[in-house]
């Protein structure tokens, strides 16, 4: 039975539970106080990479991202059709350098425990290493290679999955400043700073870096910072850089549009998103170890972006107890982009009624309150 949906938040996770919603017959309307995808969604460099990110062990966490990873090639097709709109989505595959002996130990056990969920992934050492990437470091001694990993272009990205959502009938309001939830225990009203009110059945929080301001209102804990990512970007010529490549500081991403991303520097600055000369000099100086040409070139473009980060790093995944038709969505942090597509199907099932395919217990909503 279709269900009136009221979506707080139009970052990639409250976009992407519109669409899921919105295909399962649901009418659903997004409310954002500034522009949609403005904060770290357009700003992400776009990896899907559950296996570089994640190199402890196969957790909740890590399996949550690795099952978005493989929804992606069936989601992008979807926003790509609905939305009439193309966006970058490179399966170019990922390199984890290691520059000594010691870290390549390191990364034999990591390769052990990954191999049971990525049947491609290997260590590429010496010759073999420069083979696949020519311009990486001389001094890099192996790599570990999986060939599952992708990016995707975040700017248009999020504009098509913007778009897929207007298409598919879904009410978009912006800049609307301030959404204050009147009601929620039954069912659900939301004011905007001018007056309007938007009243649902179901109400899914997709607040990102903002979802602590509710805490009162549902008397619970919410600790979601903002953390603030810094990126930089070089022009190089197509092909230079064929894979994403991660170090033990950072990554580099090469682009279609002949751009080279890295990323990321991170600090706690509460909501101040400008670039500091500090976070971007310290991307440069470990960049050139890892791909030396970049010492004689200077970034063309430079931003920040503020991840909602949760105090154990997992999102605020799923429905209030006793009040199921409260669904949580935030606090990916990193992984936004990465994550729109299992956390889409995750609010669609809740707001259904199913049991979602992924276990949520680890990202319980509840879950840092007595």
């Amino acid at each position: 039975m279709s269900k009136r949906v009221v979506i707080l938040g139009g970052g990639v996770i409250g976009l992407s539970c519109a669409f899921s919603c919105r295909l399962r017959g649901h009418r659903v309307t997004v409310l954002e106080k500034g522009r949609c995808g403005g904060q770290a969604s357009g700003a992400a460099a776009g990896m899907l990479a559950p296996f570089s990110e994640n190199t402890e062990g196969a957790d909740d966490f890590f399996r949550l991202c690795l099952a978005s990873l493989r929804l992606f090639p069936q989601w992008a097709e979807q926003i790509g059709r609905v939305s009439g709109q193309d966006f970058e989505y490179s399966q170019t595959g990922s390199l984890y350098a290691a520059f000594h002996d010691a870290d390549v130990l390191a990364m034999e056990s990591r390769l052990g425990w990954q191999r049971n969920y990525a049947g491609g992934a290997r260590i590429v050492e010496g010759e073999m290493l420069r083979l696949v990437e020519p311009a990486i470091s001389g001094k890099a001694v192996a790599a570990l290679h999986n060939p599952e990993e992708s990016h995707i272009y975040a700017p248009h990205y999020v504009k098509s999955l913007e778009q897929a959502c207007r298409n598919a009938g879904v009410e978009i309001y912006e800049n609307l400043e301030q959404a204050d939830i009147e009601q929620w225990r039954q069912d659900v009203a939301v004011r905007s700073k001018n007056g309007s009110t938007f009243a649902g059945e179901r109400l899914v929080i997709c607040s990102g870096a903002w979802a602590q301001e509710l805490e009162r209102i549902f008397g619970l804990n919410i600790p979601v910072y903002p953390i603030r990512g810094q990126i930089c970007a070089y022009s190089i010529p197509a092909g230079t850089v064929r894979h994403m490549v991660f170090g033990s500081q950072g990554y580099v991403v090469s682009k279609a549009n002949g751009t080279l991303v890295c990323g990321a520097s991170e600090d706690v600055s509460g909501f101040d998103d400008s670039v500091t000369d500090n976070g971007i000099s310290r991307l440069r100086r470990w960049n050139k170890q890892l791909f030396p040409f970049l010492e004689e070139r200077q970034p063309f473009h430079k931003w920040a972006g503020l991840r909602p980060a949760t105090q154990d790093g997992y999102p605020l995944l799923g429905a209030l107890r006793g009040f199921g038709h409260v669904v949580f969505a935030a606090g990916h942090y990193r992984n936004g982009i990465l994550l729109s597509p299992v956390t889409g199907s995750i609010a669609a099932d809740l707001i259904d009624g199913r049991l979602p395919a992924v276990p949520l217990d680890s990202f319980s909503p509840e879950r840092f309150t007595n």
